[in-house]
């Protein structure tokens, strides 16, 4: 037994002996470890710092004592590397991948200029360890800071949201791959909160040079999955999560040798980092910066996106619908232009069935395709009536119209929430996202199609009306009002192409409700709904976004 002992031990020393030693912080780098140092500093400095003016313009333009959870996180969530074609690192378009692509063409052409230039010059600079170490400061902090941001949307179960009653009541064959992932990530937003865990975990661990290992893996495995899942359901965010995989990967590359020894080799290792000496005035500078940063990014911005999910879930309208109208609805008669439409799956005209959500949104269906929008229904829009996560990936005639109540005189005035081009994402370009921009948040102007009167958006709302329904802008918790929010709502469209209809109700106590007016084709209609209780298979989970 002693001699198969010492066998195996002199076995396992001969095997390490064969291994190569790992480099030392004071070893000189080969040409070829130098170059590719040089193409990866130029890439990753690319795409880890904000290089658009209109970046640092919403900056400088916040209003700090009035945030939206939004202003912290798109200073998280912004663009960057070398952009020729408009296209960013977010959305769903694979156009997105062309922005590394020529990024990584550009540093390829960058680090062999520069080691031409050093050859030319005979430098006798034969390592890079201590930019290397700042480099990986800078995609560590990238990379931490942006999945939190993410990570926190998922935390607080908001990116994909518990399925509306409209959404409850469509048939499955009629929404598309991408819905059916979101909402089946939504009916469970316990497991959603999970993977917030793990994201914002994974960014926490990267703050700390110590744990950025460990930060890195989780990042890399969590993000890894959900690149997988946007290829497999064409979820709406294919390169931004795969910009964290490669950030993480970055990280990564020094470990691999280690990782690789520890658990195939099944060796002991003795892991080299190199810290640079830093003056007292450079270490206070580093640890308040680094304060600051974990301040701002884990407690104020977890506070905004608690805030968010009270009072104002960016995926749902804030604003509260008429309590006595909640609820499901059959169509039991529908007249148009005083002629009765007796049911009929298939009459193109009647309506099918009709719901007044918990926020003031009023669904109903017909069998007559509509235009589909295949957006995820994300972005920042402050107006309800920007909010389309309910008709995003649904088709089967479902249509969905924001409402404005003027309850003195029980009349709604209902806008279509498509739109051939949504205005769900209204930031700055370099900022945002895929979906245009209306008006600059960050200096507040608004563009030459906009407008800076609210009025003038409802101009189709009679004064008195409007005077009984109020300024929707101030109709959420005040926690909830923002700089952002105002502009939003002050900075509209002059001319907003939308199917409009105004209605009168009546009910009593909401189980008959008759609406009476004219549709969105000046057709006069007459429509009586009776309330139905659908029970649904589902358990409705306690943990919903918004109080209403």
């Amino acid at each position: 037994m002693a001699d198969s002992t010492t066998s195996f031990v002199q076995s396992q020393e001969t095997d390490t002996a064969k291994l190569p030693p790992l480099p030392t912080a004071a070893a000189p780098w080969k040409l070829y470890q130098r170059l590719l140092f040089r193409i990866a500093f130029v890439f990753f400095i690319a795409i880890s710092i904000p290089n658009t003016p209109e970046w640092y313009t919403q900056l400088a333009g916040l209003n700090w004592l009035h945030l939206n959870y939004r202003d912290l996180y798109d200073i998280a969530r912004f663009g960057s590397g070398i952009n020729f074609f408009g296209n960013t690192i977010f959305g769903s378009p694979l156009l997105g991948y062309a922005n590394w692509i020529i990024t990584a063409l550009v540093a390829t052409a960058a680090g062999l200029l520069w080691t031409s230039v050093a050859y030319i010059r005979k430098s006798p600079r034969q390592e890079y360890t201590t930019l290397y170490y700042w480099l990986r400061v800078v995609v560590r902090y990238r990379a931490g800071i942006g999945i939190i941001g993410f990570g926190f949307t998922k935390l607080l179960p908001l990116q994909m949201p518990y399925p509306s009653l409209g959404l409850l009541n469509t048939n499955f064959g009629d929404f598309t791959a991408q819905k059916i992932y979101w909402l089946s990530i939504g009916i469970v937003p316990w497991y959603q909160v999970f993977a917030g865990v793990v994201e914002v975990a994974a960014g926490t661990l990267l703050f700390f040079r110590k744990t950025t290992t460990v930060g890195a893996i989780l990042l890399f495995a969590a993000l890894g999955d959900i690149v997988y899942v946007n290829f497999a359901y064409d979820g709406g965010v294919h390169v931004y999560s795969s910009y964290f995989v490669l950030l993480a990967a970055f990280l990564l590359i020094e470990d691999v040798p280690n990782i690789f020894r520890l658990l195939i080799l099944e060796r002991s290792i003795t892991p080299h980092h190199f810290y640079p000496s830093l003056s007292r005035a450079a270490t206070i500078a580093r640890i308040t910066l680094k304060s600051f940063t974990i301040f701002l990014f884990l407690f104020v911005l977890f506070y905004l996106q608690l805030v968010n999910f009270l009072y104002d879930p960016y995926k749902q309208p804030s604003v509260a619908g008429i309590k006595e109208l909640r609820g499901n609805y059959n169509v039991t008669e529908f007249r148009i232009n005083g002629q009765v439409l007796p049911y009929n799956p298939l009459d193109t005209t009647r309506w099918q069935e009709a719901t007044f959500e918990d926020w003031s949104t009023f669904t109903f269906r017909v069998n007559k395709p509509h235009k589909l929008d295949l957006s995820n229904g994300g972005g920042d829009p402050q107006r309800d009536v920007n909010r389309t996560f309910e008709i995003t990936g649904v088709a089967g005639g479902q249509r969905a119209f924001h409402y404005y109540a003027d309850e003195v005189n029980h009349t709604l005035y209902l806008e279509d929430k498509y739109k051939d081009i949504p205005d769900r994402r209204n930031r700055t370009a370099g900022v945002g996202g895929d979906g245009g921009t209306d008006f600059n948040l960050g200096t507040g102007l608004p563009s030459k199609d906009t407008v800076t009167e609210n009025a003038q958006q409802q101009s189709w709302i009679p004064d008195n009306a409007r005077k009984n329904i109020g300024d929707e802008s101030l109709k959420i918790d005040p926690r909830a009002l923002s700089t952002r929010r105002a502009r939003d709502y002050a900075a509209t469209p002059k001319k907003e192409k939308r199917k409009r209809f105004v209605v009168s109700y009546q009910t009593t106590d909401g189980s008959k409700i008759i609406l009476t007016g004219k549709d969105e084709e000046k057709n006069d209609i007459y429509v009586v709904l009776e309330r139905v209780d659908r029970h649904y298979a589902l358990t409705e989970p306690g943990l919903k976004a918004g109080k209403y």
